[in-house]
């Protein structure tokens, strides 16, 4: 379809996106650096030669969620004033990412092909994550995850979908009244014609920036996330809260005491690791050792566990699992034979 107005309504394409603008703005100044590299260290001719950000578009480059290695090629056609990157719901589940909300990168694609190599990567467990390993030309519907074949792709819903939900049923029983992108797999239609019900003036109309980042530490992003729950008919906080707590806090708790137990300790001055402190106490070069885990790391979530607890009534499976690890932590941190105390705890 050729393009005649600027208020033209264009279908994305599944490999276009369209990043924030603060992508542009760093971008342009990666784009000024690969050129360097081309005249100054391989004597070739620029190839960017970017006068301005606008002039990114229609640029390819590599979509990469995190903690994956698989990146995927896409064409960058305009910029958002919103801190989000959008593309077709194919090219976030290809990269894995699902569109959840989580960060996200992109490489220009020149960046890619002549500033990596796996000689660079740690050689560390994880140490080939956010890499980009393999890189994906062409995005197949039929490869990639699933969750995004249940887009409904619709211009209006028919009265039986408002009927259904009216009597709460499963999504399979309206399956065949809605169109999916499951059925159109290996089809013509599996790229295009997608259908929304809603129009909009701009697609960057609503909030330009997720609160969430807003947000400065995770004690201030979770009572912000319970205090929502409770503003919510539909949400039970409590089932929130200690969803939170036994997927996120207890397990991170757990896993810190057994790091901290574990534990190496790290010179100061040259790095060495020591897996036993040697008995002169002190690293062989002569300096001072530090531990790798911090009794503060291994504490962090327990005041603010213990405070949800206070606040929303959890199982009590949950709470003496909170109690155990508490105990297990002053076992841990504090000496029954040396203890702090204070003038009043003598009145």
């Amino acid at each position: 379809m050729e393009l005649t107005d600027a208020d033209q309504l264009c279908e994305l394409k599944v490999q276009d996106v369209v990043p924030s603008i603060k992508f542009a703005d760093y971008m342009k100044r990666v784009a000024d650096f690969v050129d360097d590299s081309l005249v100054r260290l391989y004597g070739l001719e620029p190839y960017y030669r970017l006068g301005a950000r606008e002039e990114l578009i229609g640029h390819l480059a590599v979509g990469l969620a995190p903690h994956t290695s698989g990146g995927i090629l896409c064409r960058i056609i305009g910029f958002t004033d919103a801190n989000v990157g959008y593309g077709h719901p194919f090219f976030h589940a290809a990269k894995r990412r699902n569109a959840d909300g989580d960060e996200d990168s992109m490489i220009l694609l020149l960046d890619a092909l002549i500033n990596f190599s796996r000689s660079y990567l740690p050689a560390s467990r994880g140490g080939l994550m956010d890499a980009p390993l393999v890189l994906s030309l062409m995005i197949d519907p039929n490869e990639i995850d699933k969750e995004a074949h249940n887009i409904d792709l619709l211009q209006e819903y028919p009265l039986d979908f408002y009927e259904a939900t009216a009597r709460y049923a499963r999504p399979k029983e309206v399956e065949r009244i809605m169109d999916t992108v499951g059925p159109r797999v290996q089809t013509p239609g599996q790229y295009e014609s997608f259908g929304f019900t809603h129009d909009t003036r701009m697609i960057d109309e609503g909030p330009h920036e997720s609160e969430y980042s807003r947000l400065g530490t995770m004690q201030e992003k979770l009572w912000a996330q319970l205090r929502l729950a409770e503003k919510i008919r539909a949400v039970d906080a409590g089932d929130v809260a200690y969803r939170v707590i036994t997927r996120h806090f207890l397990p991170d708790m757990i896993g810190n005491l057994k790091s901290f137990s574990g534990q190496v300790l790290r010179c100061t001055k040259c790095g060495a690791k020591y897996r036993r402190i040697p008995l002169k106490g002190i690293c062989y070069c002569g300096h001072e050792l530090t531990l790798t885990v911090h009794e503060a790391s291994v504490k962090k979530y327990l005041e603010v566990t213990k405070e949800i607890v206070r606040q929303f009534k959890l199982p009590l499976y949950t709470v003496q699992r909170i109690e155990l690890i508490e105990r297990a932590m002053d076992s841990l941190f504090e000496s029954d034979g040396v203890r702090l105390v204070k003038l009043t705890e003598f009145e």
